[in-house]
């Protein structure tokens, strides 16, 4: 089994047998002066590509850090194609956004404008920070892709056909989220959920939405659930019944066992 690191590190370069790694300032301080590491001590990077390695610190300067790529740990996974389009929320609920549809394995984040969406405007930059530090803490491999902030009705006119959009709808006909997939074939195919605005869709946008061949209205329940809680339901709806939730273990930690029990007045074995 690898050897425990517990210090994980999103980085752009390429990953290889022997390969140099240079940090920013920012990772270089994080390193040296929060956790106290020091020339020798390892690190876990992946970059998306080419899996998780373990990396040696060669040593730090001002403002910098260089790395000497080892061993590799993991070979590259696969996520499941699933894009999460939302609507922008406040600064603290958009950062909750960010982190837990990483730690749940979307593969795409695109901050889409409603009629109703307020605020207007999306801090990309802010948004993948949020991503990366999540990816870094929950083991993932890769970063969701960042999709430039749109105005809905212009995602929709480029949209691929092949991709269902699972519209997550607060009122009209829409059956239980878990019904439809269970029903639908092909459900674990390319998908999107799409989560509206805090006071929800305006009626028009959602008269005009389910006429749209690719969408899907479903249900997320009989209470009206906040935007962020939203999200974090239908993902996880999604992610049981369709996603990578039904593929069993992670070969990272190894099988759960249960205790041994002796029968009732027995002691135990151990």
């Amino acid at each position: 089994m690898a050897d425990p690191i517990k210090t994980r590190l999103y980085v752009d370069s390429p990953l290889a047998d022997g390969q140099s790694v240079g940090l920013d300032h920012e990772r270089a301080h994080f390193l040296r002066h929060v956790l106290r590491l020091d020339r020798g001590d390892s690190v876990a990077v992946f970059n998306g590509r080419d899996g998780e390695w373990r990396a040696a610190i060669d040593g730090f300067g001002k403002g910098w850090c260089s790395l000497t790529v080892a061993e590799q740990r993991r070979g590259q996974d696969t996520t499941p194609d699933l894009w999460l389009l939302f609507a922008p929320l406040k600064k603290g609920r958009i950062d909750f956004v960010a982190e837990k549809a990483t730690e749940m394995g979307v593969s795409r984040l695109w901050p889409v404008f409603t009629r109703r969406t307020d605020p207007n405007r999306v801090n990309l930059d802010r948004l993948r920070a949020n991503a990366v530090e999540a990816a870094e803490q929950c083991e993932r491999l890769g970063v969701p892709e960042m999709g430039d902030p749109l105005p809905l009705d212009r995602v929709l006119a480029g949209w691929p056909a092949e991709r269902r959009l699972y519209l997550c709808a607060e009122a009209g006909m829409a059956r239980p989220f878990a019904e439809v997939l269970r029903d639908a074939p092909g459900a674990s195919g390319p998908a999107a959920l799409l989560v509206g605005p805090e006071g929800g869709f305006d009626q028009s946008e959602l008269d005009e939405l389910v006429k749209l061949p690719f969408v899907v209205p479903v249900g997320l329940g009989p209470r009206i659930l906040r935007a962020d809680t939203a999200v974090v339901a239908a993902l996880a709806c999604w992610q049981s019944l369709a996603g990578d939730w039904t593929a069993g273990g992670s070969d990272r930690r190894p099988p759960f066992r249960a205790p041994a029990h002796s029968p009732p007045g027995q002691p135990s074995a151990d």
